[in-house]
């Protein structure tokens, strides 16, 4: 099965685990047994549309899925996903 390694701000809602596997042959697949296992989960990585929000990264071995098939993206035994959130951050403005 792949591993989804869990970022450090999400670990409360996966009972503090750093990493799970789950079943799925695509990474959208993936990530609905991963929020059916975690349902608290769910609200943080999709939109109220059911999209992944805009500032959730995911990677495939560290390949940004955006720019392989999506959640389509076919995944295989031994693959890791990575679930990497957007940080903002710099200075205020104005300064």
């Amino acid at each position: 099965m792949p591993k989804v390694i869990i970022p450090t701000p999400l670990r409360p809602f996966t009972n503090q685990q750093d990493a799970v596997e789950l079943p799925g042959s695509n990474v959208g697949e993936v990530l609905q047994a991963l929020t059916t296992q975690y349902a608290e989960l769910r609200k943080h990585l999709y939109n109220d549309e059911g999209k992944l929000r805009s500032f959730v990264n995911i990677y495939l071995n560290e390949e940004d899925i955006r720019y392989l098939d999506k959640e389509k993206t076919a995944v295989k035994e031994g693959d890791t996903l990575s679930i990497v959130p957007s940080i903002a951050g710099g200075l205020a403005w104005p300064l």
